[in-house]
């Protein structure tokens, strides 16, 4: 059997994004730079911190004023309050917050460290915040992309999670726009013909973990293009990877 080669592409030359940016038009220009042309079947995975950098999404520490709940919390684990108050603020609601660590179930529904909010890779004195719809974020450059290239292309916002079961963080797909984020064999049959019942495969998940080797978080790449692999077009959204409260153990 012959299995298809995935390759993944960093696109260097992204500069500095700024708040306004036209983010699919600096992509291009990117590309072209580096005389890579997008493909039908492209998988284009960015980084969602210049997502939210062109969006807006940051904020100036010096205008926030903590509250109580996030100046007590921060004293007491020598965390700057600012920042815990703008995940506060960013939560939907509180999964636990002790001994340092502050899980949130975000706005837009992930379940993530400080509502996504951090201050790693962004101008000194700022915070940058998730994308305030990253399926929206995405369609949004998918249509950009696809528009000028004529490719048929699929487009991942991803972000850096950690989570249960597991030491270390790998990137997840948070925005998902041109195909279905998941894989599911459930039904279909093993090697052995027996009847798959449970396996369902996060696929875009793990194209965006595989996007995060060649980014890496000190080598100023947020962009990189997946080529190889082979999935059918579809409206996709990352909300689809986003367990039913219900089912979810962990909350």
């Amino acid at each position: 059997m012959s299995w298809p080669e995935i390759s993944l592409h960093p696109i260097d030359g992204v500069p500095e994004i700024q708040p306004g940016a036209d983010l699919g038009r600096v992509i291009l220009s990117a590309l072209e730079a580096c005389g890579f042309e997008l493909r039908d079947a492209d998988v284009v995975v960015v980084a969602h911190k210049v997502v939210s950098k062109a969006e807006g999404r940051m904020v100036r520490l010096a205008d926030v004023t903590p509250g109580p709940q996030a100046t007590e919390w921060a004293s007491k684990y020598g965390k700057d309050a600012r920042v815990i108050e703008i995940a506060l603020r960013e939560a939907k609601r509180v999964v636990r917050m002790e001994d340092g660590v502050l899980i949130t179930e975000t706005r837009q529904g992930l379940i993530c460290a400080n509502s996504g909010v951090d201050t790693s890779n962004v101008s000194p004195g700022f915070a940058v915040m998730l994308p305030e719809d990253p399926d929206e974020s995405a369609e949004r450059l998918r249509a950009t992309l696809a528009a000028s290239t004529g490719a048929q292309i699929a487009v991942i916002v991803c972000d850096t999670f950690g989570r249960p079961w597991r030491e270390g963080l790998v990137n997840v797909a948070i925005g998902v726009a041109g195909l279905g984020p998941i894989t599911d064999y459930r039904g279909s049959s093993d090697c052995f013909g027996k009847t798959l019942r449970a396996t369902v495969i996060a696929t875009a998940d793990e194209i965006a973990s595989a996007a995060e080797l060649v980014m890496g978080k000190t080598r100023r790449v947020p962009l990189v293009v997946v080529r190889g692999l082979q999935w059918p077009p579809a409206q996709g959204s990352a909300k689809e990877l986003q367990r039913d409260a219900t089912r979810d153990l962990f909350r």
